[in-house]
C-alpha cells in the first residue's frame, strides 16, 4: 500500500486490470467474527464509564474518511502494521520530529513516507473530536486501534470488537524502524523470524499479509523482480506472464515516474476478501514477499486453506488483529501517556 494514487497512477491500474483480462468476484456483506484471543489487560469495555461514546465518534469520522478519501483506509491499516511492528501499539508513529533534533520521529522514517496523510490525517481529526467530549481520557493508540478496524469494515472486511486500555508510548525514533518491520524482498525465513520477535506464529504470518487485499505499491517496491530477480538480470520466475507483461509496461527500469502504482491485489484491488490468496497460487503476487508465502512448505498450507475459505480468512483476520493489536501494550506513567494531539508529547 502506498500513498494516495494520482490520475495517472489509476489509469495504470486500470490498464493493470484490462490487460490481466481478470474478473472481479462478486462482493459479499461483510462477515462478523468472533474474536477469542484478548491481552488480559485491554477490555472492550475500558471506557465504557470514562468516555461510552467513544466508538461512535471515531466512526463518524472514519466513515466521512473513507467517503472523501478511499486511500484512507488501506492507509491506516498499514499505519497500525507499522505502528504495532515498531515499540508495540502505542500511537508512537504518529508522533511528528522536532524541528532541529538530531533523531527524527518513526513517522518520518523512510519505511513510512509512503503512507498517505490521509491516514494521519484521520487519526487527528478523530482524536480532536473525541478529545472535545472527553478530554484527557481516551489514547492516540486506541483511536488508531479503533480506527482500523472501522477501515477493515468499511472496505468489506470482517468487524471485530477492539480491546481498548493503550497508553501511548513516550519513544518514537525513526531509527528503529527499519529492522523491526516487513520488507518487500524479505525471505520467509526472514518473515517468521521477525514475527516470531513480536509473539506472531507462521499463521500470524499467513493471515496478517492478508491486509494486501487491498493497497498499492510504488514501483520500487518490486521493480527486482522485473528485471532483476535476486542479481539474476532476469525476471522473477514465480511471476506470471501477464503480470509480467503489465508492470514492465508501467514500471520501466530506469527513470520511471516514481508515483505509479500497482494494486497488490490484481483481481479485486478495492475490496477486501481472500482472492489475495488465490492471486498467490496463480503467481499473481505483487511482492516478492507475498508469493514466497505461496512457495515455502511452512506457509503453502494455509495459503490454499484461505484461498478457498473467504468465512475462515476473515474470522483470522480477526483473530490476528486482536493478537497484533496486543503487542508491547504500555500502561503506567513510566512508560506510557495519553496525549491531547496525537503528534506530540504530552507535557
Amino acid at each position: 500500500m502506498s500513498s494516495s494514487p494520482t490520475y495517472s497512477s489509476l489509469v495504470t491500474i486500470f490498464m493493470f486490470l484490462f490487460f490481466l483480462n481478470l474478473s472481479f468476484s462478486n462482493s459479499q456483506l461483510p462477515i462478523k467474527a468472533t474474536i477469542r484471543r484478548a491481552p488480559r489487560q485491554l477490555s472492550v469495555n475500558y471506557y465504557a464509564k470514562s468516555c461510552p461514546q467513544v466508538e461512535s465518534l471515531i466512526g463518524s469520522v472514519t466513515s466521512n474518511m473513507f467517503k472523501e478519501a478511499p486511500a484512507s483506509g488501506p492507509a491506516t491499516i498499514r499505519l497500525f502494521f507499522h505502528d504495532c511492528f515498531v515499540e508495540g501499539c502505542d500511537g508512537s508513529i504518529l508522533i511528528s520530529s522536532k524541528a532541529g533534533s538530531k533523531e527524527l520521529a518513526e513517522k518520518d522514517a523512510e519505511d513510512n513516507k509512503d503512507i498517505a496523510k490521509e491516514a494521519f490525517e484521520g487519526i487527528n481529526k478523530a482524536k480532536a473530536i473525541v478529545e472535545s467530549k472527553c478530554p484527557g481520557v481516551v489514547s492516540c493508540a486506541d483511536i488508531l486501534a479503533i480506527a482500523t478496524r472501522n477501515f477493515v469494515h468499511l472496505v468489506g472486511g470482517p468487524y471485530y470488537e477492539v480491546k481498548k486500555g493503550r497508553w501511548d508510548g513516550k519513544l518514537s525514533k525513526a531509527s528503529r524502524v527499519h529492522q523491526n518491520l516487513p520488507q518487500s524482498n524479505s525471505t520467509v525465513d526472514q518473515l517468521l523470524k521477525l514475527f516470531s520477535s513480536k509473539g506472531l506464529t507462521s499463521e500470524d504470518l499467513v493471515v496478517l499479509s492478508g491486509a494486501h487485499t487491498i493497497g498499492f505499491a510504488h514501483c520500487k517496491q518490486f521493480v527486482n523482480r522485473i528485471y532483476n530477480y535476486k542479481g539474476t538480470k532476469k525476471p522473477d520466475p514465480y511471476m506470471d506472464p501477464r503480470l509480467f507483461k503489465a508492470l514492465k509496461m508501467s514500471c520501466p527500469q530506469f527513470g520511471g515516474n516514481v508515483d505509479i502504482v500497482a494494486p497488490f491485489d490484481v483481481t479485486t484491488p478495492f475490496s477486501f476478501d481472500n482472492a489475495y490468496y488465490g492471486n498467490l497460487e496463480a503467481k499473481l503476487g505483487l511482492l516478492a514477499s507475498d508469493q514466497a508465502l505461496s512457495l515455502d512448505p511452512r506457509t503453502k498450507p494455509l495459503v490454499q486453506e484461505l484461498a478457498k475459505d473467504k468465512h475462515k480468512f476473515f474470522q483470522a483476520f480477526a483473530d490476528a488483529m486482536e493478537k497484533m493489536g496486543g503487542i508491547g501494550v504500555k500502561r503506567g506513567r513510566k512508560h506510557g501517556e495519553f496525549r491531547k494531539d496525537c503528534t506530540m508529547h504530552h507535557i
